[in-house]
């Protein structure tokens, strides 16, 4: 296969910026069909990204930590999950000052709506053969451990 294919070689591997563009344009695009499906079952990007973060009871603030925002913010998500019965929050029976939330039967339904109803990222992975999936899959599980692990501070400047 060569690059008039899309894909380099080992010759015409793309630069690791190269490739980092090109997985956030995949992510970009991912994230946009992710966005619009969940738009058309009435839920924020943000809503949406919390209902799958709670397939497992999940404490309000470690939610807030799957997010990536404020806990102040993931109340108001919550809110509007509970409003639509997709998800429920109940004290923790350690601790009832922690709140657990989880997703519910309906909630479990409209995700998995939302799932069916990415198109374009279905359609994109519909079009891979079974070994082209195979090796994204095993490339994916290589590489997300790295991108998951805590981010540690540039050492400080030379005087």
């Amino acid at each position: 296969m060569g690059s008039s294919t899309g894909r380099g070689t080992a010759a015409t591997a793309p630069s690791s910026t190269e490739l980092m563009e090109q997985i956030a344009a995949v992510g970009t695009a991912y994230f946009q069909d992710f966005a619009a499906a969940a738009a058309r079952h009435g839920l924020n990007s943000s809503q949406a990204k919390a209902l799958k973060a709670v397939l497992e009871p999940v404490p309000m603030r470690a939610l807030a930590g799957r997010l990536g925002c404020d806990a102040s913010n993931v109340t108001g998500i919550v809110d509007r999950l509970e409003a639509l019965g997709y998800a429920r929050r109940e004290a923790a029976a350690a601790d009832r000052r922690v709140k657990i939330v989880t997703i519910t039967e309906q909630g479990g339904e409209v995700l998995g709506l939302i799932r069916e109803d990415m198109t374009r990222a279905r359609a994109a992975f519909d079009s891979l053969d079974p070994d082209e999936r195979a090796a994204l899959a095993g490339l994916c599980e290589r590489v997300l451990p790295l991108l998951q692990r805590p981010c540690t501070p540039p050492p400080p400047p030379s005087p």
